[in-house]
């Protein structure tokens, strides 16, 4: 016994001291906040943080002050930066082990990392400066913490130096983002669908709008015509969904796809004091710590030292701009464009030599580029890409034939620091010629100005010339004039300057029609809804404050939904089945909001997912028998044709597996009541428990729940969802939402999720995210500082 209890005290010490020890090393990667420290800047430097960890620096110089970022940044996000630029160039393998090859895979086909040398070579000398000293700030910042960042501990692993070039990885990550992961599945699966069905069904299920449109030019797209049965005709045994219909299901069981994002602004015309209002809020995946960071940057304005450029808003660590929010005399934001800058070109190999292609200058040698993908703890493997001088190869056609992906994101001139122009800009005007010359991916760009002035364009240095083809499908690019010819010049971009509604909206869906929309494209709209109740949210008020456009942020009342309930109610009116009771006694009033208490939405928003799921199921699965990996490709969730057939309910396009339409209505009833209730009575199957939030930390996975725990964020319930202003889903929402007033900051807002740190001891881990769940404005300026630190020149 005396041995044992030895052991045990043993034992007991041992562990206490490997706690301490443990405790130790994470107290020593937390960020400095307070004191003076050494750097490479010419004049000292003051970095103040208030309670919710935002980072207001003030320096004497831009230079000064993009290093000092880079420092803060590199002090408190360098494995988020770290995970984006290995995302991108298709490095994490290297970090994280053989989990991540597929992605490595796909992303390294692109070969990112030796684009972003070729882009940072490309850049104006003053730009590649400040991606330099950026790179000297995160360095220095990582290389005053006392212990490297936790997650290389877990990981056991050290951190790689930053690179000037991997600023443009992390645009490149964005890209990628932004993009459908540079994938181009949709064009793919338009091409097979094209290829499996007569012509007038493949316009009539990718019709390119819907009575929800609600552009800021232009008005609603005509419906494409139902197919006749002479042109296609189920009844003809082709294309049953076969079994209960949901092997060919259109959504995934849990949640529909959430695109994001909403920027929309008001006139000075409609404000008290006379300055214009912009509102902003990025949908993104969310995550610990979130993607973007808050700052205040202070510096003197280059172009007249007596006055200050004050910037309030969010960063994107890994790269040295201010992204989004206001310098007192503009405020702007953005919404993913949702245009067309992935096009698949259809290349013919020479059958002499399959080596070479044909161009329109004749037969060229493809590039082969041989990639080799390092693997922690196991081996690494190479990678051959075959690159034409359109993008590298990666699919094939309905034919066969090599298809070469053209991206502009391949392009050089796709990125470039043209936004730090933006900090120092003064008007609406300014800002709408400044944004297309701006390298990023194609945004929609709302701005605001302090006048009064607002305006709308497109960012983004690389928009091309389409000339000779249908962008939508693979094309043949080796006959002379076909294909991108040059690039949209910043003057000829779409542009609208103080609207006569004076209003703004956008809400990644079609913007404009023709001519734009022939320069923009269809890179898979969202379905209008969302915009539409934004637009007339803001048509029903003549007057604005900030608390009326988080009205309308915050807006989850569920309009596109209310044609459902009723098809639902008449469907169920006259049905007394008793596995239906209690499904029709829940659906048969209706809340009209996707709140957390709402059972009613649950129950409707299932009905009509399984009604598009079995009213699509023939034609997938005809597409289906010639190829096998067909995947239906976004179109507006389908709403348009769909509600086509159940206005019309044709016999010759019913799957022949329901007697007719009623009992097709009848049969998604019962599954979504049948599924629902496998969770537990359906009266408790509120909107609130199936929308729990999801906000992880990359590596809470890898822990015990128990310490996982204090990674991640609460799981709570959530308001909102798709087709409506609050898109909502349990990891997918808002990664900010503000409103402001350009030169009326003190009455502005700027909310988000996650916190400002993702260190689980920082006391600015979570600060903030509860005012974003349950959408409390959060002051957009800083508090008082509570932390100084400051950076002083190295003698």
């Amino acid at each position: 016994m005396r041995i044992l209890r030895r052991l045990l005290k043993y034992t007991l010490v041992l562990l206490v001291a490997a706690l301490g020890a443990a405790a130790a090393l994470l107290w020593g990667s937390l960020a400095r906040l307070d004191g003076e420290r050494a750097a490479a800047v010419q004049q000292p430097v003051r970095i103040e943080r208030d309670a919710l960890g935002t980072a207001t620096l003030s320096a004497h110089s831009r230079r000064d002050l993009t290093f000092a970022l880079g420092y803060v940044h590199g002090q408190e996000r360098f494995f988020q930066m770290d995970l984006l630029r290995r995302s991108a160039a298709g490095e994490l393998a290297e970090l994280v082990g053989a989990a991540a090859l597929p992605l490595d895979r796909r992303h390294r086909v692109h070969r990112f990392r030796s684009r972003a040398h070729t882009a940072l070579a490309g850049l104006a000398p003053e730009q590649r400066e400040q991606m330099a000293l950026y790179a000297q700030g995160v360095n220095a910042g990582l290389d005053d913490l006392r212990v490297r960042p936790w997650e290389y501990l877990l990981l056991g692993a050290a951190p790689a130096p930053w690179q000037a070039e991997d600023s443009a990885l992390v645009m490149f990550a964005m890209f990628f983002d932004l993009n459908g992961d540079g994938a181009n599945k949709r064009e793919l699966n338009l091409a097979r669908l094209k290829a499996a069905v007569p012509e007038a069904l493949y316009r009539f299920l990718v019709q390119p709008g819907s009575r929800w449109d609600a552009p800021l030019r232009g008005e609603a797209l005509a419906a494409a015509p139902l197919p006749t049965a002479q042109e296609f005709d189920l009844r003809q045994g082709r294309g049953s969904g076969g079994g209960d219909g949901r092997q060919y299901a259109l959504l995934p069981p849990e949640q529909d796809p959430l695109p994001g994002s909403n920027n929309f602004a008001v006139a000075g015309a409609l404000t008290a004091d006379g300055a214009a209002l912009v509102a902003d809020d990025m949908h993104l995946t969310l995550r610990v710590p979130n993607i973007w960071y808050r700052a205040r940057l202070r510096y003197p304005d280059p172009r007249d030292a007596s006055r200050e450029v004050d910037l309030n808003g969010v960063t994107l660590p890994g790269t040295p701009a201010f992204l989004a929010g206001s310098n007192g005399h503009i405020a702007w934001g953005y919404t993913n464009s949702y245009g067309d800058w992935l096009d698949w070109v259809r290349v013919q190999r020479d059958p002499q030599d399959p080596a070479r292609y044909r161009t329109p200058q004749g037969w060229e040698p493809l590039q082969r580029h041989v990639e080799t993908l390092r693997v922690k703890g196991g081996a690494d493997e190479t990678l051959t890409v075959e690159e034409t001088r359109w993008g590298p190869l990666l699919a094939s056609d309905t034919d066969g034939t090599p298809l070469a992906l053209a991206w502009t994101a391949h392009q050089p001139r796709a990125v470039n620091l043209n936004l730090l122009q933006l900090e120092t800009v003064h008007s609406a005007a300014e800002a709408l010629a400044l944004a297309p010359r701006m390298g990023m991916p194609v945004q929609n760009f709302v701005v605001g100005d302090s006048a009064g002035h607002i305006g709308w364009t497109l960012t983004g240095n690389a928009l091309p010339r389409r000339e000779g083809y249908d962008p939508s499908l693979p094309a043949d690019w080796s006959e002379p004039g076909r294909g991108w010819n040059g690039w949209t010049e910043a003057e000829d971009f779409p542009q609208i300057l103080d609207p006569p509604q004076a209003r703004l909206w956008t809400a990644n869906a079609r913007v404009a029609d023709a001519p734009w929309l022939a320069l923009v494209g269809d890179g898979g709209y969202d379905l209008g809804a969302r915009q539409q109740q934004i637009r007339d949210g803001l048509l029903a008020h003549e007057r604005f404050t900030p608390a009326d456009l988080l009205a309308i942020q915050l807006d989850d009342r569920a309009l596109f939904l209310a044609p459902w309930h009723e098809l639902l109610s008449a469907t169920l009116a006259p049905n007394s089945e008793p596995e239906l009771a209690e499904f029709k006694r829940l659906s048969a009033s209706w809340s009209g909001r996707a709140s957390v208490e709402a059972v009613d939405y649950l129950l409707v928003r299932e009905f009509r997912r399984r009604v598009i799921a079995a009213a699509l199921a023939p034609f997938e699965a005809a597409v289906k028998s010639r190829f096998a990996d067909f995947e239906l490709p976004s179109a507006q969730t389908y709403e348009a044709p769909v509600w086509a057939l159940l206005q019309a309910r044709p016999p010759h396009l019913l799957d022949p597996r329901h007697g007719d339409w009623n009992a097709l209505l009848l049969s998604a009833a019962r599954d979504a009541a049948k599924d629902l209730a496998t969770a537990g009575p359906l009266a408790q199957a509120s909107w609130g428990r199936r929308n729990q939030a999801r906000i992880r930390h990359p590596l809470s996975r890898a822990l015990p729940d128990f310490l996982a725990g204090y990674l991640d964020m609460p799981a709570q319930a959530l308001p909102g969802d798709s087709f409506m202003p609050r898109v909502q889903g349990p990891d997918f929402g808002a990664s900010e939402r503000f409103a402001i007033a350009p030169g009326r900051e003190a009455a502005s807002f700027l909310m988000m999720p996650g916190g400002q740190s993702g260190h689980p001891l920082s006391p600015f881990h979570g600060a903030g995210h509860e005012d974003w769940v349950r959408g409390r404005p959060t002051p957009l300026l800083p508090g008082a500082a509570v932390h100084e630190l400051r950076l002083v020149k190295r003698e």
